[in-house]
């Protein structure tokens, strides 16, 4: 067995990760900073320039996103071994010598030299890539040789890859020291898994072999992939300079992106060689609540490595952290748009200020409410921004959505996770009808029973005017549902069989009423909705057992469909292929939380049997996002499209 080039020691190990942590967060920000400043599709010359801005933006946040994959995958090591994922850094431009003297980490717009500095981070063990201009190291330093100690030290690396390679190393050789069941020792229920999160890296690592794989897959995905790895970060970003060589050449004078700040910072620097401060008023405001956005995201998902899941507070903490990262990407974005007030044809950017603490806040109700408060004054302060911005309107809108979801850590508790489901919904109650569909909602009372008619939630599947054609009439001017012209036992069968929940009953002799279903089912309808049945809720709000929701993306009443999927043709099969996720749950019933992501997929959770629209099993999961942009290529699964077709939700 090789022996790493440190003291194995368990500290040793945590320290190292908290290293790979700070390494992949330190890449995110700096990729996303860059993808904040390519202009618009508006802002150059040629629909050439015009298709290569768009792909590069999406390309480079991809890597971003994946980036962010990583960290999930170092935070789950860690805490799998039994430390604390650290989530913190120091702020940017970052010293050399803090990370390897070969790394040099600042915040710089997209160009040419950016762009080659991004190859070199990427770069595969072996490769003679050169740094970009302008990110030179002041000098050659290189960390001292290791030598064993009890306090733990770093080592020298040349690139990223070979930074995994020792640590995939460390962890063998501890895994056969210690055994697996000894160094892996944290809860998993502690980790980030697929119930909370869609990432590459949010994956259990359980032993030796699950965390090496984990180290495999940021090697292939990015940092030391090979140089004939197509979809690695390394080539991607390669394959964007040969692009802009290109156009270059047709055009010279293409500039793809805005004139951000290097290094913008929002106080005036002690220190202000290669620092630009940000001294207009209206472009710190923005930098200001992206700042806070983006600390508030830390300390959530921090928490959420704090509670265990699956659970609904874990997944509102998680949930609430990615779609702050949304809102700060709109302002970052605008940031890079406006003057920075203290130099001369230098924009602002935002600055991805570190707090001095980013760690766990302890479980409980006292963090729970610093969240509250938080997304509160998110909230208050993203609304005194200029809202004739529509990157600014978009942002604040969605803190507004992010700030009222928060408030649903109140009704949470430390219960144990196994409690922390809502009870099963009584047969003796219906739940209410959503606020926001009370208007134009009618009650017809009938002997025996009350139907109650939701109109926004119908979608014309005729099961109740060829169900019982006596009690609702179709085409006829004037009342239209009599319910005393049938049994009402069967009048009731006949309403449970409405897929959209637009028409349920309320009993008035005291029977049961409507209860959830057995076994939770989400039928894919042919060139149709998606057809829910459970206990559902949408956004924490019980709608009922029975929903159908868009999934062309046209519906303008979403997320329910309203039958759009007929007026723009929508051409999706009924028939998905069966997947791999087919195992039997051990529960097949209890709550559905759906999460509608702004301008991405529903995030589904609970048990659930995913069904073709002629009953075949297509898959049994726990979470999913399911595509509402009609365009995914794995569907009724997201692959991402949303994106790329710049889908709008609307809300």
């Amino acid at each position: 067995m090789e022996t790493p080039p440190l003291l194995p020691t368990r500290e040793q190990l945590i320290h190292a990760l908290y290293e790979a942590a700070e390494l992949e967060h330190n890449l995110m920000c700096t990729y996303l900073y860059a993808a904040f400043s390519i202009k618009d599709e508006t802002e150059v010359d040629t629909p050439e320039e015009a298709a290569a801005v768009k792909r590069w933006r999406r390309a480079i946040l991809d890597v971003a996103i994946e980036e962010m994959g990583h960290l999930a995958a170092v935070w789950n090591i860690t805490s799998a071994v039994g430390g604390a994922p650290g989530f913190g850094r120091v702020n940017f431009p970052i010293d050399p010598g803090y990370l390897p003297g070969g790394i040099v980490v600042k915040l710089a717009p997209f160009s040419e030299d950016v762009l080659q500095h991004f190859i070199h981070l990427e770069r595969p063990i072996g490769s003679q890539e050169p740094d970009g201009k302008g990110f030179e190291h002041p000098r050659d330093f290189t960390r001292n040789p290791p030598t064993p100690r009890l306090t733990p030290m770093v080592f020298d690396y040349q690139t990223v890859g070979e930074f995994y390679e020792v640590m995939q190393t460390a962890l063998d050789y501890m895994s056969n020291k210690l055994g697996d069941s000894e160094l892996f020792s944290g809860d998993p229920a502690l980790q980030l898994s697929e119930n909370e999160v869609v990432l590459g890296g949010a994956k259990a690592v359980l032993c030796a072999k699950t965390a090496k794989l984990a180290c495999e897959s940021i090697i292939t995905q990015g940092e030391g992939a090979s140089e004939e790895s197509e979809g690695s970060h390394f080539c991607r970003f390669r394959h964007i300079r040969d692009e802009l060589a290109e156009l270059k050449k047709a055009n010279p004078h293409f500039v793809p992106a805005h004139a951000a700040a290097v290094n913008p910072v929002l106080r005036r620097p002690p220190q202000p060689e290669g620092r630009v401060w940000i001294e207009d008023e209206q472009a710190a405001a923005i930098v200001d609540v992206a700042n806070a956005a983006y600390q508030t995201m830390l300390r959530l998902l921090a928490y959420s490595y704090n509670v265990p899941g699956p659970s609904a507070e874990k997944s509102l903490a998680v949930d609430l952290g990615i779609d702050l990262m949304k809102a700060m990407t709109l302002l970052g974005e605008s940031a890079a748009r406006r003057p920075s007030g203290s130099v001369k044809g230098c924009n602002a950017g935002v600055s991805f200020t570190a707090l001095r603490d980013s760690g766990m806040l302890p479980r409980g109700a006292a963090a729970r409410r610093f969240f509250i408060e938080r997304m509160a004054e998110l909230e208050k302060g993203a609304s005194r921004l200029d809202q004739n911005d529509h990157r600014v309107a978009r942002a604040t809108g969605l803190i507004r959505a992010l700030a009222t979801r928060a408030r649903r850590f109140a009704e949470m508790s430390d219960v144990p996770v196994a409690a922390q489901t809502k009870p099963a919904s009584s047969p003796q109650a219906t739940p209410p009808a959503p606020a926001e569909l009370s208007a134009g909602v009618d009650l017809i009372d009938g002997e025996s029973v009350q139907i109650v008619y939701h109109g926004k939630l119908c979608i014309h599947s005729r099961f109740c005017v060829t169900g019982a054609p006596k009690v609702f009439l179709a085409n006829v001017e004037g009342p239209w549902i009599h319910p005393d012209q049938m049994n009402a036992e069967e009048l009731m069968a006949v309403s449970r069989e409405c897929p959209s929940g637009a028409i349920r009953y309320r009993r008035k002799d005291s029977g049961p009423e409507e209860h959830a279903p057995p076994v939770n089912l989400i039928r894919v309808q042919e060139g149709g909705p998606y057809a829910f049945r459970g206990d559902l809720s949408i956004d924490g709000a019980d709608i009922g057992f029975r929903a159908t929701l868009c999934r062309c993306g046209a519906s303008k009443n979403k997320p329910f469909c309203d039958g759009s999927h007929h007026g723009i043709h929508f051409d999706a099969s009924g028939e998905p292929p069966t997947g791999d996720q087919t195992a039997m749950l051990e529960v097949r019933d209890g709550p559905i939380e759906i999460t509608p992501a702004l301008d991405g997929p529903l995030m589904v959770r609970g048990n659930m049997e995913i069904i073709s629209g002629t009953g075949r099993m297509v898959a049994r999961m726990q979470a999913a996002r399911f595509c509402r942009c009609g365009q995914s290529n794995t569907k009724p699964f997201c692959d991402g499209t949303h994106a790329k077709v710049g889908f709008r939700s609307g809300s």
